[in-house]
């Protein structure tokens, strides 16, 4: 390890796998001023002497409690720890998977997180799907987050009183009004701006959902357009309006905030019922998020990570801007791709994908991907190939959203996300396609450059080695945010004693987050850690992991950084400890002395 300028550097040779006392050294180079060494030691040791000292663990340890939740420990016994998937699912809840019943078969499906759409139904109904999702969480062992994504100041129908969708059939004639009613009335949409016709000539496209269903403005009656279906298709409640003029879009500029009083209210109910992720609808510039954020400070102690929907030209414009500012992106590509034209659609979304790597901020990409599988039960080959595209792309999470909520096909079309996830992982990592990226430097001061090496330094040598496994022990999960940047070969585990950051990093791409009492001896951590999982059989003879550490002593105050990487073997060892320890690579802490210089202790 050597410290250069202004940046920590972790350099090591490959350790042996033998059991002897082939270990390698570490070394520091400081410069003269700004930093000092007051010891350097290298905290290496035989197997046999980590092993020897360790002793006899108590039965009582080997039956602690470990966070895992039930699919994922279900899929590590299966198959084993580069058998896990890596990319997160997202399925929005309606009408057609609202039951606990129906909720438990996602969550058996692969269902990471759950979305509340508060475009449609009541907060009492949203009250019960909150509160089944919590039940299943807290009694059959899942780890289920809850996003709730709010309207937004947007344009459009208002539920058409049917009880899912409504076919739209080639020519038949349809009233859009401002009229507020009750009920279900034939080829009658309500929609929910007043002024929506404001602008409109006839002969002008009224464009459903991006491309849903279109219609041509026949008539226009006081407020209401009278339109001919041209292009029949499915009328979804709360679809998206836009108006389209000689191939271009009708620009409709409503003066609106993004979010309104009732976006304000939706979001109080969310953060009262302790949900994880909010979803901003037509964010345009970063101020939104910020003003947000700055709102929920004032609501709530718990930290309820904010995501910017990217769908509009607006937001395009400001990307890196709002990226930064938020807590994660969703690429919302059914409302963008009436903003700009469909053949754009593929390269924005690759870039986005990127620049939210760079700025390491988890991203999901979303809007039709199995559109066909809301009336087919099979996908078309179209479908598959988009969605392993995405995963192609290393987006941190895929999201069904008509497809479960009004789907006829629900648990079949997460089974097709899951398995094309899963294929596409397994291909890429046969086919060597991973590489590092080339990364942005993200922390300014020393601390956080020394996590940003470890972690890209760490990945690294976690896939060089052919590692089984990463063990992050966290308790705020930057550093598992870090490893997760890099998307490493092998699963990344991240054991946390906080259960908002791991309902956070339900969401960061081949991180299984898993809720465990964290000891201030790491050493305690990781024995009890792989105590429980062999004896609840999710390790094998052989597994090697690399265990990774950002926890520090509670009673170390001067110390700001304290970071651990060892790399350890699983096996039954001398008197069947467990593990063997290959190397312990590094060890840094990092004091702020009092005439302002800085130590540093390997």
């Amino acid at each position: 390890m050597d410290v250069v300028g202004d940046s920590l550097f972790l350099s090591c040779t490959k350790p042996s796998f033998s059991l002897g006392n082939d270990f390698h050294g570490v070394s520091v180079r400081v410069p003269r001023t700004g930093v000092k060494v007051i010891r350097s030691r290298v905290c290496v040791r035989s197997a046999l002497q980590q092993v020897e000292e360790r002793g006899v663990v108590s039965r009582s340890a080997a039956e602690g409690v470990l966070g895992l939740d039930l699919v994922s420990e279900r899929e590590l016994k299966d198959r084993g720890f580069m058998g896990l998937r890596k990319t997160k699912l997202i399925c929005t809840i309606g009408p057609a998977c609202s039951s606990a019943e129906q909720l438990e078969s996602l969550a058996l499906g692969g269902m990471n997180i759950a979305r509340l759409n508060m475009c449609h139904n009541t907060r009492e109904w949203h009250c019960d799907v909150i509160r089944n999702i919590k039940k299943l969480n807290q009694e059959k062992g899942f780890c289920i987050s809850l996003m709730i994504d709010t309207e937004g100041s947007q344009m459009h129908m208002v539920d058409h009183g049917a009880s899912s969708s409504v076919k739209a059939e080639d020519g038949s004639i349809w009233l859009f009004t401002t009229q507020k009613f009750d009920g279900y009335r034939p080829f009658t949409v309500q929609t929910n701006y007043e002024r929506f016709s404001e602008g409109i000539t006839v002969g002008d496209v009224l464009v459903i959902d991006g491309g849903m269903a279109s219609f041509e403005v026949i008539e226009k009656i006081g407020d209401d357009l009278s339109c001919k279906c041209i292009d029949p298709g499915l009328l979804l409640p709360r679809a998206k309006l836009s108006f389209w003029r000689d191939g271009k879009l009708v620009g409709k500029k409503f003066g609106l905030p993004t979010l309104s009083a009732k976006d304000l209210s939706d979001i109080d109910f969310g953060v009262s019922e302790g949900v994880d992720f909010i979803a901003v609808s037509f964010v345009n510039d970063a101020n939104d998020i910020k003003h947000l954020k700055n709102y929920l400070s004032t609501r709530s102690s718990e930290s309820t990570r904010v995501l910017a929907k990217i769908e509009s030209l607006e937001s395009l414009g400001n990307l890196e801007d709002i990226v930064e500012a938020s807590d994660g992106i969703m690429v919302a590509r059914g409302d963008l791709g009436v903003q700009i034209p469909l053949e754009q659609i593929p390269a924005v979304q690759e870039e986005i994908v990127h620049v939210c790597r760079q700025l390491n901020k988890p991203v999901i990409v979303a809007s039709q991907l199995l559109e066909s599988m809301i009336e087919y039960p099979t996908p078309t080959r179209a479908e598959v190939a988009d969605v392993s595209e995405v995963v192609r792309q290393y987006a941190d999470a895929l999201m069904l959203s008509g497809e479960s909520a009004v789907g006829s096909y629900v648990d079949k079309a997460l089974s097709v996300l899951r398995s094309a996830s899963m294929r596409m992982e397994l291909w890429s990592r046969e086919e060597n396609r991973q590489s590092l990226l080339s990364q942005r430097q993200l922390g300014v001061a020393l601390p956080d450059r020394i996590t940003e090496q470890i972690c890209d330094c760490s990945v690294e040598m976690a896939n060089n080695l052919g590692v089984d496994a990463i063990f992050v022990f966290t308790r705020h999960g930057q550093m598992a945010s870090l490893m997760s940047r890099n998307r490493p070969n092998p699963p990344i585990f991240a054991f946390t004693d906080n259960n908002s950051t791991r309902m956070a990093l339900n969401l960061q791409w081949g991180v299984t987050p898993l809720y465990m009492e964290l000891s201030d001896d790491m050493d305690k951590n990781i024995q009890k850690t792989f105590d429980i999982l062999r004896t609840r059989g999710m390790v094998k003879e052989g597994d090697v992991v690399l265990v990774i550490t950002d926890v520090t002593p509670t009673c170390a105050t001067s110390a700001f950084q304290s970071i651990q990487t060892q790399l350890l073997r699983n096996s039954n060892g001398i008197d069947n400890q467990g593990f063997d320890v290959l190397s312990l690579v590094n060890i840094i802490k990092t004091t702020a002395n009092e005439d302002g210089s800085t130590t540093v202790c390997v």
